[in-house]
């Protein structure tokens, strides 16, 4: 088998994949990249048995065809190192002896039989559905929600972006049970309702493929794997089985006190007082009183303290409240508006923050902190 290839093309395919793999496999064959070359298309695929990414290239100049598994990280470090010139691919199928062949020089490894590689999983027709959704959209919806998903091995269903298709809209949610978020788009629906989980892993592999796609991503999903087809791209994943919490039942139907605040001030102003604040409750604490936010925070054990005041519009009787300054900071910086709304009720229970005017009037985006008790 023998083919010739863009250096920098095929290395960015390989960099894209290569996240995938994982740095401690239990397959020895995983820390290989599948090469499969037919009729003149190269299929490379990366794999950690829970998420497979697959890309192809069409190949002008090749002879023959096969599969042989190669080392990812050598592969990848040889390439990265070529600026732009043709490589020759030159792979003896019978003992996998590969040699690179560049303008200057040959480099020689050994693959290995690409008949070990795993088996892609496939759905099961019955219970597939099928969902057309845009990249930039898609993009959107995995930025907006995935730092949200927890990190929780006693509820695994809270550790990836709920991803549910109705024929009203198409939600992403995600939490942590201190956070929520959730982002609907009312321009993707479906004839049915259907949902499933998606890990954080392939959901951040996704976010770094989509930046480059421009046309509609298809995806495929069962009740326990998902496959995402890009125009040069596909990703199969494991989901996360289970039922997902009944989100909606925390969201406050009545928030009385409103705050409206310029976001960037606000964001800029929490960065800076957070730094004063325990480092063990990272407690950070909003007062609001006519049009004045007081943003303070402090550290008694060090005796550090500091507040910040900025104008508000808070039409509602005196309020403080108190936040875990990391995740405050978080929500703030991925909501996309000039402007930005706290919709509160009390002190002790979730409160809403939303963007004041909308990019998009296809989108709703609503996110969800729960309060920290203030002391004293």
């Amino acid at each position: 088998m023998k083919f010739v290839v863009s250096s920098t093309e095929l290395v960015s395919h390989l960099q894209a994949i290569s996240r995938v793999i994982n740095p401690k496999n239990t397959l020895p064959i995983l820390d290989n990249f599948l090469f499969d070359l037919q009729d003149n298309e190269l299929t490379i695929t990366a794999s950690d048995l829970d998420s497979t990414l697959i890309t192809s290239l069409i190949i002008d100049n090749s002879q023959g065809g096969g599969k042989i598994a190669i080392e990812a990280k050598r592969l990848t470090d040889i390439l990265k190192e070529f600026p732009e010139q043709p490589l020759t691919f030159d792979i003896n199928m019978e003992n996998m002896a590969v040699d690179i062949l560049s303008e200057n020089g040959k480099f020689s490894v050994v693959g290995q039989d690409g008949d070990d590689f795993p088996r892609l999983s496939e759905l099961k027709e019955e219970l597939a559905h099928t969902v057309l959704i845009g990249a930039s959209v898609l993009l959107r919806g995995i930025n907006k929600s995935v730092f949200a998903t927890a990190d929780d091995e006693l509820r695994p269903v809270m550790n990836g972006v709920f991803f549910q298709t109705t024929p009203e809209h198409t939600s992403f949610v995600a939490s942590d049970s201190h956070k929520l978020v959730r982002y609907r788009r009312y321009d993707i629906k479906s004839n049915d309702e259907a949902s499933f989980i998606l890990p954080k892993k392939p959901a951040l592999l996704l976010k770094n493929i989509l930046a480059k796609e421009s046309d509609d991503v298809k995806i495929q999903f069962d009740g326990k794997n998902a496959f995402f087809e890009l125009t040069n791209y596909k990703l199969v994943c494991r989901l996360i089985e289970g039922q997902y919490p009944a989100y909606e039942t925390v969201i406050p139907t009545s928030s009385p006190n409103k705050m409206i605040v310029d976001r960037l001030d606000f964001y800029n102003s929490l960065k800076r007082v957070s730094v004063f604040s325990n480092q063990a409750s990272n407690l950070i604490k909003l007062k609001m009183d006519g049009n004045q936010l007081l943003v303070s925070a402090q550290d008694i054990d060090f005796s550090i303290s500091a507040y910040e005041r900025i104008n508000c519009e808070y039409n509602t009787d005196e309020m403080e409240i108190g936040f875990k300054s990391s995740f405050l900071i978080q929500i703030v910086d991925n909501l996309p508006a000039s402007d930005i709304a706290l919709e509160m009720a009390d002190p002790s229970r979730a409160t809403l923050l939303l963007p004041v005017d909308k990019e998009d009037d296809n989108e709703d985006i609503m996110m969800l902190l729960m309060p920290m008790m203030i002391h004293g």
